[in-house]
C-alpha cells in the first residue's frame, strides 16, 4: 500500500494565527508529542524570523529522533545559512524553502520576472543542497500560478537537487477538482518528477482544505502538510487529524497508510488548543466536543441498538474514550507518577514533585480529577522554567456588589523580588483585577482579548483564562487555570507580561553579544 507522508506546521504557520504566541518550551513539548502522534515531518519553525524562533528550532532539532525537524527559509542565502545553524545537528538536517510563482506574487511582492524567480529558485536549491541533504522547494500561490510555467521552474528546482516539491494552495483558492489535476499535470509534464517527493499544502479559507488535499493524494501526492485543529493563518490550514483519520476509515477508497498512531490524536489536539489558547469548535470534525455526541431519539435509539448506525469513527480510535476517575484526594505520589508517565510525560523528579502537590492542592477541593485535570497540571510543570524572574501573583481580592463599585486588590512578587500591593477600581470584577494588575506591571496594556472557559465538567470545575494584549507595544498572550476564574484571569495577565519580560531581556542580550 502506497505510503503518504505527514508534514506537521503547528509550530510554523499554525503560530502565525492571529493571537497565538508560543514560547521555546510550549513549542518543545508540542514537537515531542507531534513525535509520539507519529508525524513523519515537524516545521519548528523559521530560524531566520527571530532569535526566538532560531532557539526553538535548535532546541527541537537535538530533542525530536523519530520524526525529521525542518525549518522554514526564503530563497536567500542568509536565511539558508542560519537554517543550517539551528539544524545542523538534527538527525536528518531537512530545509524548507519557498518562493513566489503566481504572476500576482512575482509582479507586486517580488518585482522580478518569471526568469529571475527561476534563476533565484535554482541558486537556492544548489546553495542548501551544499548542507542539507534533504532539501524541500515550494511554489508559494501554486494555485494561482501559470500550469507551464509552474512545470518549468519545478523542473528547473529537480535539476538543481530538490528533494521534495510542495505545491501549496496558499491562498485556499483552488477547487477539488483543480487542484487535483494540477498534481496530475505536473506528474505528466515534469521530466524528473518521479525522483521526487510531490507535497500538498492547504489552506481552508473557503473551508475545502480537507477536500483538496484528499484530492491531491488521489492524484499522486507523497506528502501532505497541515496543522493540529487546523490553526493557521486566516482561516487556517488543513487539519492533519482530519486527513490522517479520513484515510484510516475509507482506506479501501483512497489505498494510502500514514505513520500516524491515531490514538493519540485527542491527546494532540488538546494539547495545542492548551498551550495556543486556541479554542476548539464544538462541531470540530474528529475531535470537537460534540464530535461523539447524539441528541437526536431517533439517533440515540439506532446507537443503543448499534452504534455503527450513527458513528462511523469511535471514541477509542483517537484516544478519546471515556475516562471516570483517574485519581483521588488517597492517591499516593507512586500512583500519581505512573500515571504521569503513562499519559506521556517524561518529568523531573523535581517538577513531578511540585505537579503532584498542586494535584493534592486540587484534590482537596475537587471531588473528581479527571484527565483533563491532569494534563493541565503535568503539562505546566512540563513547560515551566524555573530560571526566568518574573512576576508571580501572592494574592487577589475582588469586593463586588451589584449595589457598590468593583474594586480589585492585588499583590505580587515582581521580578526583582520586591512584594507589591495595589488596589483599583473598574465597571467590572475583571475590569477591576486587570486595572490593578496595570499599576502592578507599570507598563502601557491594552487588552485585545479575553475568554474564559471550563476543564471538564461539573460545577467545580478548573477555569482557564487567555488574555490576549499588547504589553508596552508588543502583543502578547498569556493563560492560566485556577477553580476561581477572577484567579485564573489575574494570573493569565501576569503570564502575558511575563512572556514579553522574559522576551525583551532575550533581545536585549542577543543585542549585547
Amino acid at each position: 500500500m502506497r505510503k503518504v507522508d505527514i508534514f506537521d506546521t503547528t509550530l510554523r504557520d499554525g503560530e502565525q494565527s492571529a493571537g497565538i504566541n508560543l514560547n521555546t518550551a510550549e513549542k518543545i513539548e508540542i514537537a515531542r508529542q507531534l513525535e509520539r502522534l507519529g508525524v513523519t515531518i515537524i516545521e519548528s519553525g523559521f530560524p531566520a524570523a527571530s532569535p526566538g524562533d532560531f532557539d526553538a528550532v535548535k532546541r527541537i532539532a537535538g530533542t525530536v529522533k523519530n520524526s525529521i525537524v525542518t525549518g522554514l527559509a526564503r530563497s536567500v542565502k542568509s536565511d539558508i545559512d542560519r537554517s543550517w545553524e539551528a539544524l545542523r545537528g538534527a538527525e536528518q538536517p531537512h530545509i524548507h524553502i519557498f518562493l513566489a510563482t503566481s504572476p500576482i506574487h512575482m509582479e507586486h511582492k517580488l518585482m522580478k520576472t518569471p526568469d529571475q524567480v527561476v534563476e533565484a529558485a535554482v541558486e537556492s536549491v544548489k546553495y542548501a543542497r551544499r548542507f542539507f541533504p534533504l532539501v524541500q522547494w515550494s511554489a508559494e500561490d501554486a494555485s494561482r500560478s501559470d500550469l507551464e510555467f509552474l512545470a518549468h521552474i519545478i523542473g528547473k528546482v529537480v535539476e538543481a537537487g530538490a528533494t521534495t516539491v510542495n505545491i501549496p494552495d496558499t491562498v485556499g483558492y483552488a477547487t477539488p477538482q483543480e487542484y487535483g489535476d494540477m498534481f496530475r499535470y505536473l506528474k505528466e509534464n515534469v521530466k524528473g518528477i518521479d525522483k521526487v517527493k510531490l507535497s500538498a499544502h492547504c489552506h481552508n479559507d473557503l473551508g475545502m482544505a480537507t477536500a483538496n488535499t484528499l484530492a491531491a493524494i488521489e492524484n499522486g501526492a507523497d506528502q501532505v502538510e497541515g496543522t493540529i485543529n487546523g490553526i493557521g493563518e486566516r482561516a487556517g490550514n488543513v487539519a492533519l487529524e482530519e486527513i490522517a483519520v479520513a484515510l484510516h476509515i475509507r482506506k479501501p477508497v483512497y489505498g494510502v497508510e500514514t505513520t500516524i498512531n491515531l490514538h493519540e490524536i485527542k491527546r494532540t489536539s488538546q494539547l495545542v488548543s492548551q498551550l495556543t489558547g486556541s479554542l476548539i469548535q464544538p462541531n470540530k470534525a474528529v475531535v470537537g466536543k460534540n464530535a461523539f455526541a447524539h441528541e437526536s431519539g431517533i439517533h440515540q435509539d439506532g446507537m443503543l441498538k448499534n452504534p455503527l448506525t450513527y458513528e462511523i469513527i469511535t471514541p477509542e480510535l483517537i484516544g478519546d474514550a471515556a475516562t471516570e476517575l483517574v485519581l483521588g484526594k488517597h492517591s499516593g505520589r507512586h500512583a500519581f507518577k505512573d500515571r504521569a508517565i503513562k499519559m506521556g510525560f517524561d518529568l523531573s523528579e523535581e517538577k513531578l514533585n511540585n505537579a503532584f502537590i498542586e494535584f493534592k492542592k486540587l484534590a482537596d477541593r475537587k471531588k473528581a480529577i479527571v484527565e483533563e485535570d491532569l494534563m493541565v497540571l503535568l503539562t505546566d510543570q512540563q513547560i515551566h522554567d524555573e530560571d526566568v524572574p518574573v512576576y508571580e501573583l501572592a494574592s487577589v481580592q475582588v469586593q463586588y456588589g451589584t449595589a457598590h463599585i468593583p474594586t480589585a486588590t492585588v499583590t505580587a512578587h515582581a521580578p526583582n523580588g520586591d512584594l507589591i500591593s495595589e488596589a483599583a477600581t473598574g465597571a467590572g470584577s475583571v475590569e477591576a483585577i486587570f486595572n490593578t494588575l496595570e499599576r502592578v506591571v507599570k507598563g502601557k496594556v491594552h487588552i485585545l482579548d479575553y475568554r474564559v472557559t471550563s476543564i471538564g465538567k461539573g460545577r467545580d470545575a478548573l477555569g482557564e483564562a487567555v488574555i490576549n494584549m499588547s504589553y508596552d507595544g508588543e502583543t502578547v498572550t498569556g493563560r492560566d487555570v485556577a477553580q476561581d476564574v477572577l484567579e485564573a484571569t489575574a494570573k493569565a495577565y501576569l503570564n502575558a507580561v511575563n512572556r514579553q519580560v522574559v522576551k525583551a531581556e532575550a533581545k536585549v542580550k542577543v543585542t549585547a553579544g
